[in-house]
């Protein structure tokens, strides 16, 4: 390494935001991007660490103490090269991925872990603000096609590999814009959709056809998909919410937080949206069900519509701040994770089970929770959710957001017009190699392995693509991953 020694003169320091009572007002990134020489010194702290545990922890295998190295001392060129070497999308991962990386590093076993994610942001945008990333044709053209149905992380990893083995490649999306999740699942205070058309420039510029606003298997066949490409991948995500089928639940004012945060994005993007259907947080009491990742990302959108109070409650207990020994390094932890939205204000309660819904005229006005303690029998068995008598409460709420899931991909459809053969979770089933019940259909993502990173979405992309590639021509040129 380039500074030896450098973890042990230079402390961490994680990226700046912006101010909350400026940030709540808008809807644009709240990361303030490192400069170039924050971003060096921060690399300098990964150490020569001779086994490097940050591999094992990403699903894609990334160079990290190479390209730290290379950031360290100016490099900056070298580190692209190798940061793009596993993974197609890193100005995506470098905002949203929790790091799994960072939580096997090595200096985090006594000590704060490299600022990997951040590293990696500093690279890729590196690379664009100085012209490094160009469109990168390939070498030759076979006379494959392949379409790619659905447009999010795994479905872009995917079509960008096989595109550079040279295969012509459709993406096909039923939304109006390209990016799946990425577009309209993710709020703009998180990824800004200029990042995502920034990057589909460059990929039309290297070959690959988008064609939105096609539902596969509707608008457009699914004979006629199978009688013009050669190879399918379905890459259409788990999009079936998991709902709480409990008293109440039909009454107006309680939505899924797919249909929220969807709704939101089109309209920050300018697309109209019939007002009788505008889910809106406006002077509203807001109750968020389900603590994860999504539920924040309802929670930072109600902030910015200008809710009246926002409570976020989850099911399962307050994790600790630290690690327990249940999640000992390099192992990912269950820890108490605080992000952005959350800083911004509103209640967090964990342990609570919500019991109904309570309203008047059909629209909901509160909910009646109670709370749960989980119990071991042994240190073998799993624990017993239980309710604490005498503890039930309510919450007062005009809005209600379900923020707890997803049980699989739609199987109506697409899925049900090709035979495709479910697993025992309703996740579409596959072989080792990815392929589908049906002979030249392969799955990437969710639809696949369920409800997951995007960290991993890409890694399905990318592997599928390899198993694509490997089943047109006999063998493949493409990386594993």
């Amino acid at each position: 390494m380039g500074d030896p020694k450098g973890f042990l003169k230079i402390k961490k320091q994680n990226s700046q935001y912006r101010p909350v009572k400026e940030r709540i007002e808008d809807f644009c990134e709240v990361t303030i991007l490192p400069d170039v020489s924050h971003s060096q010194e921060q690399a300098a702290r990964c150490m020569d660490c001779s086994t490097s545990f940050c591999h094992w922890g990403c699903p894609l295998g990334n160079y990290i103490p190479e390209w730290n190295d290379y950031v360290f001392n100016g490099h900056w060129k070298k580190a692209f090269e190798l940061l793009t070497a596993t993974n197609n999308l890193p100005e995506i991962t470098g905002r949203l991925c929790p790091a799994l990386c960072e939580y096997a590093c090595v200096l985090g076993f006594n000590d704060d872990a490299v600022t990997i994610r951040e590293n990696e942001l500093a690279v890729v945008e590196y690379a664009f603000n100085t012209g490094l990333i160009k469109p990168s044709l390939p070498l030759m053209r076979t006379e494959k096609r392949v379409a790619v149905v659905g447009s999010g992380p795994a479905g872009l990893s995917c079509a960008v590999q096989l595109n550079q083995a040279g295969h012509k490649v459709v993406v096909f999306e039923k939304n109006n814009k390209i990016g799946g999740i990425l577009r309209y699942g993710i709020p703009d205070f998180k990824l800004e959709k200029e990042i995502i058309d920034r990057r589909l420039a460059i990929y039309e510029k290297e070959g690959i056809e988008f064609i939105t606003g096609v539902n596969v298997g509707n608008d457009l066949s699914a004979e006629k998909l199978l009688a013009e490409y050669d190879a399918i991948c379905l890459a259409g995500g788990s999009s079936v919410p998991r709902d709480l089928k409990i008293e109440g639940r039909k009454m107006e004012g309680i939505h899924f937080a797919m249909d929220y945060l969807v709704q939101a994005n089109k309209k920050v993007s300018g697309e109209k949206i019939v007002d009788e259907k505008l889910i809106n947080a406006k002077g509203k009491k807001v109750v968020v069900i389900g603590g994860g990742d999504t539920g924040a990302d309802c929670v930072g959108t109600a902030h910015r519509q200008g809710a009246r109070k926002i409570v976020q409650i989850e099911l399962l207990p307050k994790p600790p701040e630290s690690r327990s020994q249940d999640f000992p390094w390099p192992v990912y932890p269950v820890i108490l994770k605080t992000s952005t939205s959350h800083q911004e204000g509103g209640k967090r309660c964990w342990s609570v089970l919500t019991k109904k819904f309570i309203g008047e005229k059909g629209e909901v006005k509160k909910i009646i929770c109670v709370k749960v303690e989980f119990i071991k029998k042994d240190e073998h068995s799993s624990p017993i959710m239980k309710e604490i008598p005498g503890s039930e409460f309510e919450i007062e709420a005009d809005l209600i957001i379900l923020a707890i899931g997803f049980i699989g991909p739609q199987q109506q459809g697409l899925l049900k017009k090709l035979s495709i053969e479910p697993d025992n979770r309703g996740n579409v089933k596959s072989d080792e190699k990815q392929m589908t019940s049906r002979k030249g259909i392969f799955a990437a993502g969710d639809i696949r392995r369920g409800q997951s990173l995007i960290v991993w979405a890409i890694l399905e992309g990318r592997r599928t693509a390899y198993f694509i590639d490997e089943y047109l021509m006999g063998k493949s040129c493409l990386p594993f991953i």
